[in-house]
């Protein structure tokens, strides 16, 4: 997968991006990423990007012509997505779309944001990762690169890592835990040591549903009275706490 990330800014990714899983999937050549500095294709020797809003206000706004520049200049992959608050809602839903790509670019917007004939023409949509007003993209676009490059096939070590986890089918994950058994006076929950990997299996998904109808209800609407009756019966098969382990 070819990713470009288009900033005034790029050693604000660098650092980030040659870290860890991300670094693992450029040096196994899984992800070819590339950081484009939007200043280097500014016609002002202070490589200005940015000018005062037309209709006057706050802030500044940065310039169509040195943003349709650098990218006309490395014709990047597409979709050209940027980076706004504005945007569409990035989600594991939209990243999976975007993990099944050969590619994507992500242009990301600075001070009070771009002239908007950049967002009409030059760009393909615009992603938003939360309702908050950032400084920056770059922010979002570490956001967006690291949630859709552990989904590219070969990427994470372990392919069932994606399995269970939060949002994968709709509900949060799970709790987890390792060794010790306890710690400070706070045990595991016996059913994660009993061996019974069917009842396991039956604890983690009565966990997942009762931590989503929780923290995040919205994931199932209607709440309770919506669950399936097989998924009613798994939070009653674990409501007692001495059945939870």
């Amino acid at each position: 997968m070819r990713i470009d990330v288009f900033s005034i800014f790029p050693e604000y990714l660098s650092g980030p991006l040659s870290l860890s899983l991300i670094q693992r999937a450029r040096d196994a050549g899984r992800l070819d990423l590339r950081l484009h500095d939007l200043r280097t294709q500014a016609s002002d020797p202070h490589r200005t990007v940015d000018d005062a809003p037309f209709g006057g206000g706050p802030g500044m706004v940065m310039m169509p012509e040195p943003l349709f520049a650098a990218v006309e200049a490395v014709a990047p992959p597409r979709p050209l997505l940027l980076l706004a608050a504005g945007g569409r809602r990035f989600d594991q839903g939209r990243a999976r779309e975007l993990a099944a790509l050969d590619g994507f670019s992500l242009l990301c917007g600075r001070y009070e944001g771009v002239d908007q004939r950049v967002a009409d023409h030059l760009c393909d949509g615009e992603l938003s990762v939360g309702d908050v007003v950032l400084a920056g993209g770059e922010a979002a676009a570490l956001v967006v690169i690291e949630a859709v490059t552990r989904l590219v096939p070969g990427v994470m070590g372990n392919a069932e890592s994606g399995v269970d986890e939060s949002f994968a089918a709709g509900r949060l994950e799970y709790p987890q835990y390792t060794r010790p058994a306890e710690f400070r006076g706070w045990a595991v929950p016996d059913v994660l040591r009993s061996g019974d990997h069917g009842r396991i299996e039956r604890w983690r998904r009565a966990q997942s549903l009762r931590r989503t109808l929780d923290r995040r209800p919205d994931l199932i609407p209607g709440g309770e009275d919506a669950l399936e009756p097989a998924e009613r019966a798994l939070l009653d098969e674990f409501s007692n706490p001495d059945a939870s382990g």
